[in-house]
């Protein structure tokens, strides 16, 4: 039904990591946001782009293939982890791929506190399918800074080649973008091989302006991702606030050559608000950004909604939620 290829038959190109640049304080100071116009722009992204039938369901799939399928609980268990594991495997059922004219696919990730990696490196082992990790004292970040640090390394031991650390806020409230700079590029330093998400928690940013200005700094300082939320504030991923971030993104590349990813969490739990985040990133950053390799959805519950709406699309009728379990 679907004529376009399955997001994992995409040919695999291997990107320069983002080696960071020195901080450059005139671009952080001449980094603005006009909130209004942010906010105007960000209202009519959902109505922009209007896609239906085979179409919804290719980018719906791609949608999946960008997952960072996540559990972090206090009640985590590795039996839990493994069945999770076995999701990200498999996200969406073999019969419904098979309507679909479709090959398998995988979810972008499996992300974990630093006590499940052992189990989720072990359920992953041969999928292909990265390990993220949590790491810096999520989701306050306020832990000692050597903690922090060791926090990092011993994620990586264990086998997370991604590792999702979080800035200290305060730095960003009292525009010390130096401290900030440091600090990122320690995180960059200690993450080694694996690659790193900057986390700006920007719901306690303050303003716009900060996560213009705090996007970039982690940028400069060698971040491979930056990504809004923890999941843990009151406020997370929002629309102008991915507005900014993109562009901060795209201001980066143009200037360096060199391309960040992106990822947006918390609060996206619904397939139609999957379809807007991805029409954002194609508006904003092109076709490249795309792949699991430079975005992230950031998610659980997620996934459920678009399985449901791809079973609507294979059969005419929506089942009921529980169907679609993560496990």
């Amino acid at each position: 039904m679907i004529a376009t290829r399955t997001p994992t038959h995409l040919p695999q190109v291997t990107l320069a990591r983002n080696p960071g640049i020195p901080l450059d304080m005139e671009w952080v100071r001449s980094a603005q946001a006009n909130t209004s116009a942010i906010e105007r722009r960000a209202a009519t992204i959902p109505g922009r782009r209007s896609v239906k039938k085979d179409h919804q369901a290719a980018w719906l799939l791609r949608a999946v293939s960008c997952i960072d399928l996540t559990t972090l609980s206090g009640d985590d268990t590795p039996a839990r982890v493994r069945r999770l594991c076995a999701k990200a495997a498999q996200p969406v059922r073999a019969d419904l791929l098979d309507a679909l004219g479709m090959g398998p696919i995988t979810t972008g990730a499996v992300c974990v506190y630093h006590d499940m990696i052992a189990p989720a490196v072990e359920a992953l082992e041969g999928t292909g399918i990265p390990v993220a990790a949590v790491s810096t004292g999520f989701p306050a970040g306020l832990s000692p800074f050597h903690l922090r640090l060791a926090e990092i390394e011993e994620s990586v031991k264990a086998g997370a080649s991604e590792i999702d650390i979080v800035i200290s806020r305060r730095h960003v409230l009292t525009g010390n973008w130096q401290a900030l700079y440091d600090e990122m590029a320690a995180f960059r330093a200690a993450c080694g091989p694996a690659h790193v998400k900057a986390i700006l928690a920007t719901g306690e940013l303050g303003s716009l302006r900060n996560v213009a200005r705090a996007s970039l700094i982690c940028m400069m300082a060698g971040a491979d991702f930056i990504k809004t939320s923890t999941g843990k504030e009151s406020v997370n991923a929002t629309l102008p606030v991915s507005l900014v971030m993109i562009r901060a993104i795209r201001a980066y590349h143009t200037r360096t050559g060199y391309k960040v990813g992106y990822k947006p969490a918390g609060g996206i739990s619904k397939a139609k608000d999957a379809l807007t985040y991805l029409a954002l990133v194609k508006d904003e950053l092109g076709d490249r950004w795309l792949r699991p390799d430079l975005f992230r959805f950031g998610a659980s519950s997620l996934l459920n909604d678009i399985e449901r709406q791809l079973e609507h699309h294979v059969t005419g009728h929506y089942s009921a939620s529980y169907r679609h379990g993560m496990a």
